[in-house]
């Protein structure tokens, strides 16, 4: 008797067990499964990639620049000659901890400053000729001027760095860049730019049509480079590096070049 009333009480025990799994299933079933979405969708958040579809990258800029409103900072930018970059010997640092906000052009020119210093401590990586290594970064032809494996040095610090829209824009050193912010890093640490261009602006800057050295090329979605014949260029990072050995259509692209080179 006492074993029969321990089996009717483990049996009533998982038919209680199941009623309550039954009603938890009819309860999510009546509110259209909503909670299991939302579990799934914390469990498994959508994998986010890169969109470098010009039409995107246009509509996503005139969203960024309508929630900005008229508080967006006017930067001034010079396109000077080599090695005519200013850089001023005292200058306010960035607040450590400030938060993200944009910098000034003090801080940017300080921040530049600094990384010339940097920079100059770094032995080129050069060649007979100009090519991409197994590292991703490139290599000088070591009969190019100084300030070609100036831009050269400064392009292979951010290679390899993620693409971020917006990215060295409103902060000289950023956690990623996107085309003309990368473009504009390495520009300006060879003291060949004063502050970040978009790539609008790469439209009218230096001097028109293709360098012997280094040719920016711009429209008003993207922006990249090709020093000493290779192309620093964002749309790369799918191979893993900014750096490429090959070189893509321009049609409908400005074609400019810092003065002299």
């Amino acid at each position: 008797m006492p074993g029969q009333l321990a089996g009717r009480g483990r049996f009533l025990a998982a038919a209680a067990a199941g009623a309550v799994l039954i009603g938890a299933a009819l309860l999510l079933a009546g509110h259209g499964g909503g909670a299991v979405s939302r579990l799934e969708q914390i469990a498994s958040p959508p994998a986010q990639e890169v969109n470098l579809d010009p039409a995107a990258v246009a509509a996503a800029r005139r969203k960024a620049r309508a929630q900005a409103g008229p508080a967006s900072h006017a930067r001034v930018v010079l396109a000077v000659p080599p090695g005519e970059a200013s850089t001023p010997d005292v200058a306010p640092r960035p607040t450590p901890g400030g938060g993200a906000r944009d910098q000034t052009d003090a801080e940017i020119q300080a921040e530049l400053g600094d990384f010339r210093k940097y920079l100059a401590t770094i032995p080129p990586t050069t060649g007979k000729r100009a090519e991409v290594i197994s590292t991703g970064e490139a290599a000088a032809p070591f009969d190019a001027p100084g300030v070609v494996i100036d831009v050269v040095r400064a392009a292979n610090e951010i290679a390899r760095t993620p693409y971020l829209w917006g990215g060295g824009h409103s902060a000289w050193r950023d956690k990623g860049y996107d085309c003309s912010g990368s473009v504009s890093f390495a520009l300006a640490a060879a003291g060949l730019l004063n502050s970040p261009l978009d790539s609008t602006a790469f439209e009218s800057y230096g001097a028109s049509g293709p360098g012997r050295w280094i040719t920016i090329y711009a429209n008003a979605t993207h922006a990249f480079m090709t020093v000493a014949g290779l192309r620093f260029d964002t749309g790369g990072l799918r191979t893993g590096t900014r750096w490429q050995s090959s070189m893509r259509p321009v049609n409908g692209f400005v074609a400019r070049h810092p003065p002299g080179l």
